[in-house]
C-alpha cells in the first residue's frame, strides 16, 4: 500500500516499519510510493543521466573522501526540492521523519537524498553508512525506480545481521519498494547489477551544532 499517512492500509505498514526497526534494525516496503510518483522520480533521473549530471560517487568524509572504483561504481546527483515532483517525494519522507521522530524518539532533524544510477557491471560493496559512535546519519532509506524489473539482473541489495552472516537478506530493486534501515547497525552492500538500476538514497541526519552553527548537509561527503 503506498504510503499515505491518512490511509489504513498505509498505518499498519507505518507500524510494521517502527517495529521491524527496533526489533532488527531494517524493513523492506512493497509499493510503499506509488506508481505515478515513482515513475515521474525516474524521467527526471534518466533525464539527468541523458544530459550527463549523474556524477561518479566516492567514499569517506572531508579530507579522506576519495573515488574508489574497487568498492563503488555508481552515479549520483542530490535531489534540491526544485521541482514538484521532488517536492512530493520529499513531503513524504517528511512524514515518515514526523513518525519516526514520534514513536521512536530518535531527533531526526533532516532529510539528505539522492538519485543513484548503477550500470551493468556496478556495485557497491560491504558497508555501513555511518561511521560508528559518530553517526549524523541516523535511518537510511532507498526507494527502487525499476518498472518490470526481471529475477536473475542482480543488483540486489544485501542486508547482514553482522559481519559473520552467511545466510543475508537479499531485496530486489522492484518499482516501488522502499528499503529503511538503520544507517550506523545494518551492514549492507549492492550486488552487481546486469542492467541499468534506479534508485534514490537517503538518510535522516541529526542535528550536530558547532558552536551555533547548524552542521550542514554532508552533500559531498558520500559514504
Amino acid at each position: 500500500m503506498p504510503f499515505d499517512p491518512a490511509s489504513p492500509e498505509s498505518e499498519a505498514s507505518i507500524n510494521d516499519l517502527l517495529d521491524n526497526l527496533v526489533e532488527k534494525g531494517w524493513y523492506v516496503w512493497p509499493n510503499a510510493i506509488e506508481p505515478e510518483l515513482c515513475q515521474a522520480l525516474l524521467e527526471e533521473a534518466s533525464e539527468h543521466h541523458q544530459e550527463g549530471e549523474l556524477k561518479r560517487a566516492g567514499i569517506g568524509r572531508g579530507d579522506e573522501h576519495q573515488l574508489n572504483r574497487d568498492i563503488r561504481r555508481d552515479k549520483i546527483k542530490w535531489l534540491d526540492g526544485s521541482t514538484p515532483t521532488q517536492q512530493a517525494y520529499l513531503a513524504k519522507m517528511a512524514d515518515l521523519q514526523f513518525r519516526l521522530n514520534r514513536e521512536l524518539f530518535l531527533g531526526l532533524f533532516e532529510y539528505e537524498c539522492h538519485f543513484a544510477l548503477y550500470q551493468p557491471g556496478d556495485f557497491y560493496k560491504k558497508h555501513y553508512d555511518s561511521f560508528r559512535g559518530q553517526a549524523t546519519r541516523i535511518v537510511t532509506t532507498v526507494l527502487y525506480l525499476n518498472p518490470e524489473w526481471q529475477p536473475g539482473k542482480g543488483g540486489e541489495l544485501v542486508i547482514y545481521k553482522d559481519e559473520e552472516d552467511t545466510q543475508p537478506t537479499l531485496v530486489s530493486p522492484y518499482f516501488g519498494t522502499l528499503a529503511v534501515f538503520m544507517s550506523e547497525e545494518i551492514l549492507h552492500e549492492v550486488l552487481p547489477t546486469l542492467q541499468s538500476r534506479y534508485s534514490i538514497t537517503g538518510w535522516f541526519r541529526l542535528n550536530n551544532m558547532q558552536g551555533n552553527q547548524v552542521d550542514p548537509p554532508t552533500q559531498l561527503l558520500t559514504y
